[in-house]
């Protein structure tokens, strides 16, 4: 397995972030995968996944949004985290021209590229991975941040824990419902982090990810 460091440049503006891919020879695909909001690309859920999924055969390009890499701790708005997850995913595709290409994130990460997939219907994306999409704040279940995934061309997977306090089940079900290229997959009593109990979660999103993605590629 090959772990490389490198420096992604976002724009002359914004400057570079802190990236890493994980490469395995059995390597089927490439993976961007984005942060939440809360944690960098170095954390240890971040590692653990990336890690697993290499195991798996799908290659991991992580890399930190601009306000983690500058200790910021409100998230970058939307045009930002957009050109950065562009940047992500055209130095993936760079990287592994022959590979397929596809998009995840945790949390904040994943609605920020869903977000860009939903206004770039052109790019190489074969499918997108929410673990653990953020429907609402705790507390407040609503489905305002759902409203732009009709607009998004590429097959979604949703993993999301059953006790998820970001994601209230049956809205969650209720959005994956309406749309066509939308696959939810319900992690048991797991919430919002993928903490549940004794059980492996690791391998459940690693498992789960790797025959969808098969499905997809063999489509």
């Amino acid at each position: 397995m090959k772990i490389q460091s490198l420096s992604l440049k976002i724009s002359d503006s914004i400057g570079n972030v802190s990236a890493e891919y994980i490469f395995s020879e059995k390597s089927r695909c490439i993976m961007t995968l984005a942060h939440g909001a809360g944690a960098g690309m170095n954390h240890s859920f971040m590692i653990t996944l990336a890690n697993s999924l290499a195991e798996a055969g799908i290659a991991t390009f992580r890399f930190n949004f601009p306000f983690t890499e500058n200790k910021k701790g409100r998230p970058d708005n939307p045009a930002v985290a957009h050109q950065t997850i562009e940047a992500a995913m055209l130095k993936a595709h760079e990287l592994f021209p022959g590979l397929p290409l596809f998009v995840s994130g945790k949390s904040f990460g994943g609605r920020m590229s869903s977000q860009y997939l939903s206004t770039h219907h052109d790019t190489k994306a074969r499918g997108i991975i929410f673990y653990g999409f953020p429907l609402h704040p705790p507390g407040k279940p609503s489905v305002e941040r759902a409203a732009h995934l009709k607009d998004v061309t590429a097959p979604m997977l949703f993993l999301q824990g059953t006790r998820d306090e970001l994601a209230t089940l049956n809205l969650i079900e209720s959005v994956c419902a309406s749309l066509p290229l939308a696959e939810l997959v319900k992690i048991e009593k797991a919430d919002h982090g993928f903490k549940a109990g004794k059980q492996n979660t690791t391998q459940i999103l690693t498992d789960k990810t790797k025959d969808w993605i098969e499905r997809i590629i063999k489509r």
